[in-house]
């Protein structure tokens, strides 16, 4: 497809660039990009990208917008609030440029279907923010032979990075095995900066066009890092791994696989859970539980339930001393999930009188804003 004679006026600040041309703009126009996840990453990721003249867009997602996704996922506006997110992205993208051809997907990205929907589009953009979900774009990825552009946030870090050419190394290459379950929280659990994944995104856009234009040096086989706190860029250089089970020399997976197992990421089932209405009448009772909050120091600005031993996650191994085994004890941290895991351990350490908060301070709170 050529470029009409507004397009031309349209994109004209790219057509200059000697580096894209109208044959580098017409690439666009003809390219597709699948983007996973329409929130922090994905929307800076959707804009540009619709902006810069990509010809069709794909993107996935599940989720709806909630009042908290405003404060840093730019393509959602507040009229929007609880309309599901691929649609109000759909209302914003179309209103950036009418000549974007648009596939939306409002589901989750499974083994069932990232073969089918991946293999449809000439390059992945990984904008999701959960482990079980960023391998299995990997290795779909790896397995229909397209590019995958990373990106991910904290707080006040990113990383991104290129994976998945012909000759560079997968993200199982880099991260061969997912961290333990519960030991890497969430936006929600650990708190994001707003503007973070604004430059992250951004950064990804840049890596999607370059590739598809074919100019530049894109990252592969590097993993650039940015701290927004020190305002600093830095580079880990890493190879392809020829053990690596997906694209290595004897690639043991050739299919997809159950990666929440893999992940460990599906939550124990617990009998021991309490509500927050149950534990409000224990602590008024006259043998109260002892309370241990598992959360990070930082975490406690947002409230704690008093009286409470303060012990974080990673910590509570080394100081079991501390947790006597004579009192009914319950563990919370932010939303249920994290303490759900110190709990089965504290099982397994021989602590029978335990209890897990379900849905953590989160739901503590919105108890006594009820009362």
């Amino acid at each position: 497809m050529t470029l009409t004679k507004e397009e031309l006026e349209r994109y004209k600040r790219h057509t200059i660039l000697p580096m894209i041309g109208l044959e580098g703009q017409e690439k666009l126009k003809n390219a597709s990009v699948l983007i996973i996840g329409t929130g922090g990453l994905g929307s800076p990721i959707a804009i540009y990208l619709a902006a810069s003249g990509v010809g069709t867009l794909g993107i996935v997602d599940f989720d709806v917008v909630d009042e908290s996704n405003l404060q840093r996922q730019i393509i959602h506006k507040s009229k929007n609030v609880g309309l599901s997110k691929t649609e109000s992205a759909r209302e914003t993208l179309e209103d950036i440029n009418p000549y974007l051809k648009l596939n939306i997907y409002n589901e989750a990205l499974s083994s069932d279907n990232a073969l089918d929907i991946i293999g449809k589009y000439d390059l992945v953009c990984d904008g999701t923010d959960n482990f079980q979900t960023r391998y299995l774009i990997n290795d779909a990825c790896v397995l229909s032979k397209k590019i995958n552009v990373f990106g991910s946030i904290r707080q006040f870090e990113g990383q991104i990075s290129v994976f998945g050419t012909a000759d560079g190394p997968c993200y199982r290459c880099l991260f061969p095995e997912p961290p333990a379950p519960g030991t890497v929280p969430s936006c929600a659990d650990a708190g994001v900066m707003g503007v973070l994944p604004g430059v992250v995104g951004t950064i990804q856009a840049t890596e999607i066009i370059k590739l598809i234009c074919g100019i530049g040096k894109a990252l592969i086989g590097r993993l650039l890092n940015y701290d927004a706190l020190e305002m600093s860029f830095n580079e880990i250089k890493f190879a392809k791994d020829p053990e690596c089970p997906v694209c290595g020399d004897e690639p043991a997976i050739n299919k997809l696989i159950d990666y929440d197992a893999f992940c460990g990421s599906t939550s124990p089932i617990l009998d021991e859970d309490i509500e927050a209405d149950t534990l409000a009448k224990q602590l008024n009772s006259k043998n109260p539980p002892l309370l241990l909050d598992v959360r990070e120091p930082e975490e406690l600005a947002d409230g704690i339930i008093e009286p409470s031993i303060h012990i974080p996650m990673n910590d509570v191994p080394r100081y079991l001393n501390k947790i006597p085994k004579n009192r009914a004890l319950v563990v919370y941290c932010h939303s249920g999930i994290r303490s759900k895991y110190v709990v089965e351990f504290l099982k397994k350490q021989d602590y029978h009188q335990i209890s897990n908060l379900s849905g953590g301070i989160e739901a503590w709170e919105a108890f006594i804003n009820k009362v």
